[in-house]
């Protein structure tokens, strides 16, 4: 396939500059703000003879197509709808589910970022690229630089190594190095930009790769397309709040594209009690997030049954980012405890058929309890995305690999000591 045709633009002085050298910020750094891609396609044509993600080319930053992905599918709900009293629920589905065309063999929405992400034009080919991540993030990347021979290094913390099942041995390409037990997803992130500091290696990005934002965002191209209009309402659970941001971003372009209409669907997002920052700093009308002890923030993480909803620092303040996003489409933000997502987990695994993974669980149960405060109008178009499901059964039907690290680093490990152990992975 040819390089989808767009320009990079930035939120903080509106420059325009093209994507040669794996931009992640405004050439000009002269504001806190995230970059966009502009692409030359307006209305999204829908490529039904292109495999999995890549049939959403036109609005994706990619110059390559690589094998294997999976697209998000959306179908009207029945079960689920009937025990909420919804009429038009619909359901955006993200992991492995055959019978409904999901091919995600990591069971989740993280794949979506990875084979956009890895199909952007990069100028970094003799380096490697690190990801940080608490989980399925890891596991989503893991596969595709496997599976393409893309050299990769993770960096995950210890705690969370349980998420790092496969249904194969992975390619010695990707290696994976740890924070100790005890540590969380910030520590990982820090880890990962110590890393990034040698010149062998470059940061994937996160939230300011427009490549990962626009990969995420297929979730609304999926239900968009699906629908046949921009739906009234949008609920997940978020971590970093990336799939939200994309969610907008998504939003504004078929707002452009002028055949789905001309509104906003209202952002309602959630996180998983007691680790709630984004939520509290929301309702309490802040554009910056609270402080928070580090210990105190680990022992909450801890606490948590969706892990990867623990980002520390995720894109709420700045401009683009989830306070904006929030605003913009007159959103809110909603808390579930574990054993409010273990209820929702099991209701939809009842109603739907699939079992889903824990942060999608505490969408359901945000949702619910947004239904059950009356906050819905009846016929309301909702969907709902679910980040991740089908794991569990995929697990029972196949043997699974566990990747074992590499590396294990103390938090408090030096520059000196984790570059020169993390160059010996490569020697």
């Amino acid at each position: 396939m040819e390089k989808t045709d767009y320009i990079l633009e930035s939120l903080c002085c509106g420059e325009k500059f093209v994507d040669h050298k794996w931009e992640l910020d405004c050439p000009n750094k002269d504001g806190n703000a995230l970059i966009f891609a502009n692409y030359a396609k307006k209305q999204l044509d829908v490529k039904e003879n292109l495999e999995g993600l890549y049939k959403f080319s036109d609005w994706l930053p990619v110059c390559k197509m690589l094998e294997g992905s999976g697209a998000p599918v959306t179908y009207k709900s029945e079960g689920l709808a009937q025990a909420l009293g919804l009429s038009n629920l619909y359901i955006t589905f993200n992991g492995c589910w055959p019978e409904k065309g999901a091919f995600m063999k990591t069971g989740t929405f993280k794949e979506c970022e990875a084979y956009s992400v890895c199909a952007r034009v990069n100028t970094n080919g003799d380096k490697v690229m690190v990801v940080a991540s608490a989980g399925n993030t890891a596991r989503a990347f893991a596969r595709v630089c496997s599976e393409n021979k893309i050299p990769l290094v993770l960096c995950v913390p210890e705690d969370c190594l349980d998420a790092m099942w496969f249904s194969g041995p992975l390619d010695p390409c990707v290696k994976l190095v740890v924070t100790a037990k005890g540590s969380d997803y910030f520590d990982a992130i820090h880890l990962s930009n110590v890393i990034c500091g040698h010149d062998k290696f470059y940061p994937e990005g996160g939230a300011k790769n427009v490549a990962r934002r626009d990969g995420m965002g297929t979730t609304v191209l999926s239900a968009v397309t699906t629908i046949g209009r921009i739906p009234d309402y949008y609920f997940q659970a978020v971590g970093s709040g990336t799939g939200a941001i994309a969610a907008w971003e998504a939003n504004k372009r078929f707002i452009a594209d002028g055949r789905y209409g001309d509104h906003f669907m209202k952002l309602m997002l959630s996180q998983n009690a007691p680790f709630t920052p984004m939520y509290d700093a929301w309702k309490a009308g802040s554009r910056e997030l609270f402080p928070c002890d580090n210990n105190v923030a680990r022992q909450q993480v801890e606490e948590i049954c969706a892990k990867v909803l623990s980002n520390r620092k995720p894109p709420y303040s700045l401009q683009g980012g989830m306070y904006d996003a929030l605003v913009a489409t007159k959103g809110d933000m909603f808390m579930a405890t574990n054993e409010e997502a273990a209820a929702a987990g099991s209701l939809f695994e009842q109603t739907e058929g699939i079992d889903i993974e824990p942060a999608a669980a505490v969408a359901v149960a945000s949702l619910k309890q947004f239904v059950e405060a009356n906050g819905l109008e009846k016929d309301a178009i909702i969907m709902l995305n679910i980040t991740g499901g089908g794991a569990q059964r995929f697990k029972s039907e196949n043997n699974l690999y566990y990747k074992t690290p590499d590396i294990v680093f103390q938090i408090d490990d030096n520059v000196e000591i984790v570059h020169e152990k993390v160059m010996q992975l490569f020697a």
